[in-house]
C-alpha cells in the first residue's frame, strides 16, 4: 500500500468533495418531512404492538397468580 502525503490526501479529498451532488433545499425539507411522518407512524405501530404484548403478559401472569 503506497503512502500518501498529507498534501496529496487533502487534494484528493477536495477532488472527491467536488463530485458530491448536494440536495436542494426543497429536497431536504421533503425528506425531513417524510422522516417525521414515518417516525410518527412507526411510533404508533410500536405503541400498539407493545400494548398487545403487555396485555398478553398480564393475562398470562393473571393465570399464574
Amino acid at each position: 500500500m503506497a503512502k500518501t502525503s498529507p498534501a496529496e490526501y487533502i487534494s484528493q479529498v477536495r477532488a472527491e468533495a467536488r463530485k458530491v451532488v448536494w440536495p436542494t433545499r426543497k429536497e431536504t425539507i421533503q425528506t425531513a418531512i417524510m422522516v417525521l411522518i414515518m417516525t410518527t407512524i412507526l411510533a404508533f405501530f410500536f405503541l400498539g404492538v407493545d400494548t398487545v404484548f403487555r396485555s398478553i403478559v398480564n393475562f398470562l401472569i393473571g393465570l399464574i397468580g
